[in-house]
C-alpha cells in the first residue's frame, strides 16, 4: 500500500469583485473548515462534501496510509493577498518537506486561484510542492482535482501527472471526483505509463448561469465524459471556466491524461467539437429586479417562485449585501417573500441583541460600494434570532456544520429577510429553517445564488426565475474590462 500526502488550497478569484482574501479569511474558513495543518485535517474535512473528504475516504477503505497536510479555503473574492498565499504555500511547502518519504501527493486546489502577485497560482502550488520533493520531485505522482470552475492553464497541466474536475454544478459531485482519483493514482503508483496528455482552450467565455449541468447545454456535454474515457481509456475534464477573472488564460478547456497520446486528443477534439456547436446555446433571459418580483408575484401555481439574484453570488466574488432585489420585494410588499442571504453582521448583532418581538432602525446592506447599489434603511421587526449554529443537509453542503452568527429574521411589511453574520451562498434549506422558515411554504424565496441553490431548491420551486440585479459577479460579460485575456476569446 502506498503513502499518500494531501492536502487542500482553494479560492476562487472574481478579480472585478471590491474586497480581496487575506490570511484571515482563510483563517475563518467559508462554507468549509477553517485553515488547518498537520493530523487534524482529516477530521476537520471528514463527512463533507469535499474532493479531499472524498478521497481520504476511499483511500482508507483501499488500505493506504493517508498523511493529511493542509486545509485552507476563503470565501470568493478577489485577489488572494500576497502575503496570505505565501504563508499558506509555505505551510505546505514545509508539511510535504516534514512528510517525505512519500509514494505520492493529492491535492484539491480549485483551478481559479489569482494572487496579488501571480494570475496562475494553481500552477505555481504544482510546482512547491514538487520542489519540496526534490530529488524526486517529478519522479513522484502528484494528482490534482479541480473546481468545474477552473480556468485551466499549459502550465497546471504540464505540471499535474493528472487533473480531474468536477462534473457538477451545482457542485453536488465534490467528493465524488476525490474519489474518482484514487483508481487514476493507483495505476500510476502499479507503473502504468499515463504521462501522455492532451489540453485545448474553448475560445468563448459563458457566464455561470449558463453553465449549469442540469440543463442544457452543459448537461449534453458533461453526460459525453464517461463514454469518451471508457473508450478512449483516459481521464477526461470539461472545466467550465470562472469568467470573472481577467487573466491569460481565463475560460473553458478540455484536458485528458492517459497511455495514447493519440487517445487524449480523440477525446479532447471530441468534448472541443461538441462545445463550438453548443457556442450559441449558452446565453439566456435575465430579468430586472421589479419584473423579476412582478412575475414571482403573477405565478399562480402551488409551490414557491424562486428568484435567484444572479449577480451577487457570495460563491462566485459577490458581497452577498446588495439590496437591489430586495428593495423590489419591499417597493411591491411582497407578500409571503423571504430573501436571503443577506450578509451584515452588524445588523444581524444588533438584531440578536435587540431580541425577538422589539424592532430595530437600520441601514441593511449596502455596504461595500457596489456600482447602482445601496443601503435599505428602515425600522426592522425582529421576528426571529438564531445561534447561527447549522447542520447542512443539502447536496451541495451536505455534512458541513456552519457558524453563521449571529443570524436573524427580520420582517419589513410583507417581506421577510434572513441576515448573517457569516458570507454564505443560499444553497440549502437548513438556514431558512434554522430561523423557523419553512422554505416549501413560501410564496416567493429571493436566493443569493447563481447556481448553486438549484440542488437544495429546483425540487421544490414551483418556477425559477433569473434575476439580475446589481451586483460583483456580473453576468454581462461584455460589460466586464478585460484587459490580460488572450486574443481571439468571444464572449
Amino acid at each position: 500500500m502506498a503513502r499518500i500526502a494531501v492536502a487542500g488550497f482553494r479560492h476562487e478569484t472574481n478579480t472585478f469583485a471590491p474586497a480581496k482574501a487575506s490570511l484571515t479569511d482563510f483563517e475563518q474558513g467559508y462554507s468549509w473548515p477553517p485553515l488547518t495543518r498537520g493530523p487534524a485535517v482529516a477530521e476537520a474535512v471528514k463527512g463533507y462534501n469535499l474532493a479531499l473528504a472524498g478521497f481520504i475516504e476511499a483511500a482508507q477503505q483501499a488500505g493506504h496510509e493517508v498523511v493529511p497536510l493542509l486545509w485552507a479555503s476563503a470565501s470568493p473574492s478577489a485577489h488572494v493577498e500576497e502575503r496570505a498565499y505565501e504563508r499558506i504555500a509555505g505551510m505546505l511547502y514545509d508539511g510535504v518537506q516534514a512528510a517525505a518519504p512519500v509514494d505520492a501527493v493529492f491535492l484539491s486546489l480549485h483551478g481559479a486561484m489569482v494572487t496579488e502577485h501571480m494570475e496562475d497560482a494553481e500552477a505555481d502550488t504544482i510546482k512547491r510542492v514538487r520542489d519540496a520533493l526534490n530529488p524526486l520531485g517529478w519522479r513522484i505522482p502528484v494528482v490534482v482535482t479541480l473546481d468545474y470552475h477552473a480556468n485551466i492553464s499549459p502550465a497546471m497541466v504540464g505540471r499535474a501527472s493528472a487533473l480531474l474536475g468536477y462534473r457538477t454544478y451545482p457542485h453536488e459531485d465534490m467528493a465524488a471526483t476525490g474519489a474518482r482519483m484514487l483508481p487514476w493514482l493507483e495505476r500510476l503508483l502499479n507503473g502504468e505509463d499515463l504521462s501522455q496528455r492532451a489540453f485545448r482552450q474553448i475560445p468563448f467565455l459563458f457566464p455561470l448561469v449558463w453553465g449549469c449541468t442540469t440543463h442544457p447545454p452543459a448537461s449534453r456535454i458533461v453526460a459525453m465524459i464517461p463514454k469518451l474515457e471508457r473508450e478512449h481509456d483516459v481521464l477526461l475534464t470539461f472545466a467550465g471556466g470562472f469568467p470573472a477573472a481577467d487573466i491569460h488564460d481565463c475560460g473553458p478547456s478540455v484536458v485528458a491524461y492517459g497511455a495514447s497520446k493519440a487517445a487524449c486528443e480523440a477525446a479532447v477534439n471530441t468534448l472541443y467539437d461538441a462545445m463550438l456547436e453548443a457556442e450559441p446555446e449558452f446565453t439566456g433571459a435575465l430579468l430586472g429586479p421589479e419584473e423579476a418580483v412582478a412575475r414571482a408575484l403573477a405565478h399562480q401555481g402551488h409551490g414557491p417562485v424562486v428568484i435567484a439574484d444572479v449577480q451577487d453570488n457570495p460563491g462566485a466574488g459577490g458581497t452577498a449585501d446588495t439590496m437591489g432585489l430586495l428593495k423590489a420585494l419591499v417597493a411591491a410588499d411582497a407578500e409571503g417573500s423571504v430573501c436571503g442571504m443577506i450578509f451584515d453582521p452588524h445588523v444581524a448583532s444588533l438584531a440578536s441583541r435587540s431580541g425577538e418581538g422589539t424592532e430595530v432602525t437600520a441601514a441593511l446592506g449596502g455596504k461595500h460600494g457596489v456600482e447602482g447599489d445601496s443601503s435599505l434603511t428602515a425600522t426592522f421587526q425582529v421576528e426571529k434570532v438564531g445561534d447561527g449554529l447549522v447542520d447542512c443537509d443539502g447536496p451541495l453542503y451536505k455534512g458541513a456544520h456552519m457558524d453563521l452568527a449571529p443570524m436573524a429574521l427580520l420582517r419589513l411589511g410583507n417581506v421577510r429577510i434572513v441576515v448573517v453574520g457569516k458570507k454564505v451562498q443560499a444553497a440549502d434549506l437548513a438556514f431558512f429553517r434554522h430561523l423557523g422558515v419553512e422554505p416549501t411554504e413560501a410564496r416567493v424565496l429571493a436566493l443569493k445564488s447563481s447556481v448553486h441553490f438549484r440542488g437544495a431548491f429546483d425540487p421544490i420551486a414551483a418556477e425559477t426565475i433569473l434575476c439580475a440585479a446589481p451586483g460583483p459577479m456580473v453576468m454581462d460579460l461584455k460589460a466586464l474590462e478585460f484587459k490580460r485575456l488572450r486574443a481571439g476569446v468571444r464572449m
